[in-house]
C-alpha cells in the first residue's frame, strides 16, 4: 500500500500501515529508535521522491536525523534492503503462475562528489566514478505485475588490468559477469508448483551463466549477443554460427508485439515474423569463465519485424532459452515473456529521474549506500503506482482501498470540484497523470510512471498547504 503523509512537520508524520512500514519495519539496525527513524524517512522520501534530501525532507531536524542515521554502523546497503528483498521472495513462491525474474544493470554516476572518489569504481569509459547497480526484478508474467526488487548488488568496477593474465581473469571471483549469477543464486530455486523465469538481454549472453540456467529446476529467455559455433557440421563440413543459422530459420507465423520504440519514442505494435528450432551450441574454445567443455542443447527463437516504419530500426531478437518452443503459440509465449523485459529501464528511470538517486550529496561510501537501497525501494513503488491503473482488478476497486480519505477526497476536488466523488483506483491514477500534465484522452494512451509522479508530487504539496492552511486558522 502506498501511503500519503502530512503533518505539522511532514517529515515527522508516518502512517502505521505505510509504505516505510512496510518495506523497512522489521531492519534489524541494532536499535528500534534507528527503525522508526528509517521508517519516517522512507514515508518523507515517498511522499516526495524528486529533488535533492533537503526537498524531500522538508525539515531540517528530519533532514540531520537522517544524516546521523546513515553513518551508524549498523545500517549499511543490505540492511536496510532486506526485508524488502524478502517480502518479494515471498510474494514469488506464494505466486502460482510464472514469475519473470528480470535482470540487468544501470550505471550510477557520482563523478561530481570529489570526497567519495576514493571508494567508489569506474563508469563510462573509465573517466567517470560511481557503481554498477546490479538488478533483479520480479515480475508477475500474466498481468506484468511489479512485484518487487528481489536483488541489488552494486559493484565497484575495478579498472582495467593491462597485464592479466587470461587464466587469472578467468578465476577472478570478482569479475563483473559473475552478477548475473550471483543475483539468481540469491533467489534459490523455486518450490513445487512455482515457475521463475529469468529474463536477461545481450549481457547475459555469457557461457557460464547459460550453463548454470540450464540446471534442472530453471528457465530462462536469454537475448543472444555473440553469434556462437553450433555444436554440429554444417552443409560444407563447417560449424555454423548460430546469428546465421537462426535467421535461415523457415517462418512458423507472424505476431503483433507491443515493443519499446526507438528512444524518447513512446511503445509501438510491431508485426514480427517467429521462427524457432532446436540447437547445440559448443563450448567457447577459449573459456574466459569457469564452465565445463560440453555443449548446451538449447532452443532459439527469431523474431524479427516485417516492414518497419521509416523512422525506426526493425525489431531483431535472436533468443535462446530453454523453454519447449516446437509450436508457434509456444515460440510466441517465449517472446512476448522477453518483451516485458522493458519494464526494468523503466525502473531504472524511475530511480534516477524520479527519485534523484544520483543527488545525495555524502562524504563516504558507507553513508550513501543504504541511501541508495532506500531510494531503489521507492523506486519501486513509483512503479506500481502506474501499473495500479493498468490491471483489471486493481483499476475497479474503490480508491480509498489503497490511498488515504484525504489523497481521494483532495484530488476529486481538483479534478471534479467534488470530494465526495466515488473514485476507483483507475480514476485515481489518471486523475493523478491529469494533474501530473496527462490529457486523459484516448489517442493519449496510459500515463507512464514520470507523469504519476509528477502529479503524486503536486498531490502531496497540496495536501501539504491545505494542512498549513488549517493549522494557521486555529491558532
Amino acid at each position: 500500500m502506498l501511503s500519503l503523509s502530512h503533518g505539522a512537520r511532514r517529515a515527522k508524520v508516518s502512517f502505521s500501515a505505510g509504505f516505510g512500514e512496510e518495506n523497512f519495519g522489521t531492519c534489524v539496525l541494532g536499535d528500534q529508535r534507528r527503525t522508526r527513524r528509517l521508517v519516517r524517512t522512507a514515508d518523507a522520501i515517498m511522499a516526495h521522491p524528486g529533488g535533492s534530501l533537503p526537498e524531500k525532507m522538508g525539515d531540517p531536524a528530519m533532514l540531520k536525523g537522517l544524516y546521523r542515521l546513515m553513518d551508524k554502523d549498523t545500517v549499511s546497503h543490505e540492511s536496510v534492503i532486506a526485508p524488502h528483498c524478502r517480502q518479494v521472495l515471498e510474494k514469488m513462491r506464494a505466486c502460482r503462475g510464472a514469475v519473470l525474474l528480470v535482470q540487468d544493470s544501470t550505471e550510477l554516476n557520482y563523478t561530481g562528489k570529489t570526497s567519495l572518489a576514493k571508494g567508489l569504481g569506474h563508469v563510462g569509459r573509465g573517466r567517470g566514478r560511481g557503481y554498477l547497480c546490479h538488478h533483479l526484478l520480479a515480475v508477475e508474467a500474466k498481468q506484468r505485475q511489479v512485484i518487487g526488487l528481489g536483488s541489488q548488488q552494486l559493484y565497484k568496477r575495478p579498472k582495467r588490468r593491462s597485464r592479466e593474465s587470461r587464466r587469472h581473469k578467468k578465476e577472478r571471483l570478482t569479475k563483473e559477469s559473475l552478477l548475473w549469477q550471483q543475483a539468481r543464486d540469491r533467489m534459490g530455486e523455486a518450490p513445487g508448483g512455482c515457475t521463475w523465469i529469468d529474463i536477461a538481454d545481450r549481457g547475459g549472453d555469457i557461457f557460464e551463466f547459460l550453463e548454470q540456467e540450464c540446471q534442472p529446476g530453471r528457465h530462462f529467455v536469454v537475448r543472444s549477443k555473440y553469434s556462437r559455433k553450433l555444436a554440429f557440421a554444417g552443409e560444407q563440413g563447417q560449424q555454423p554460427c548460430l546469428h546465421t543459422w537462426a535467421r535461415g530459420l523457415k517462418d512458423q507465423g507472424q505476431k503483433t508485439l507491443l515493443v519499446q520504440a526507438a528512444k524518447g519514442r513512446s511503445k509501438r505494435k510491431a508485426l514480427v515474423r517467429i521462427a524457432a528450432d532446436r540447437v547445440s551450441i559448443a563450448a567457447p574454445r577459449y573459456p574466459r569463465g569457469q564452465h565445463d567443455d560440453e555443449p548446451l542443447a538449447l532452443w532459439v527463437v527469431h523474431v524479427r519485424e516485417v516492414d518497419p516504419p521509416e523512422q525506426e530500426d526493425p525489431v531483431e531478437w535472436i533468443l535462446l532459452t530453454d523453454l519447449d518452443s516446437s509450436t508457434f503459440e509456444a515460440a510466441c509465449q517465449v517472446a512476448e515473456y522477453y518483451a516485458i523485459r522493458w519494464v526494468i529501464e523503466e525502473y531504472h528511470k524511475a530511480q534516477k529521474t524520479g527519485c534523484g538517486i544520483e543527488m545525495p550529496q555524502f562524504t563516504s561510501t558507507d553513508r550513501l549506500e543504504p541511501m541508495i537501497a532506500l531510494q531503489s525501494v521507492a523506486a519501486v513503488q513509483l512503479l506500481k503506482l502506474r501499473d495500479a491503473a493498468r490491471r483489471e482488478e486493481t483499476a475497479s476497486r474503490p480508491a480509498t482501498d489503497v490511498m488515504p480519505q484525504a489523497a481521494v477526497e483532495m484530488l476529486g476536488a481538483w479534478r471534479w470540484g467534488d470530494a465526495q466523488r466515488p473514485m476507483n483506483v483507475g480514476e485515481f491514477v489518471m486523475a493523478l497523470a491529469r494533474l501530473g500534465g496527462h490529457q486523459n484522452r484516448k489517442s493519449d494512451g496510459l500515463p507512464g510512471w514520470i507523469t504519476v509522479w509528477r502529479g503524486w508530487t503536486k498531490l502531496q504539496s497540496m495536501l501539504q498547504g491545505e494542512w498549513t492552511a488549517k493549522s494557521a486558522r486555529c491558532g
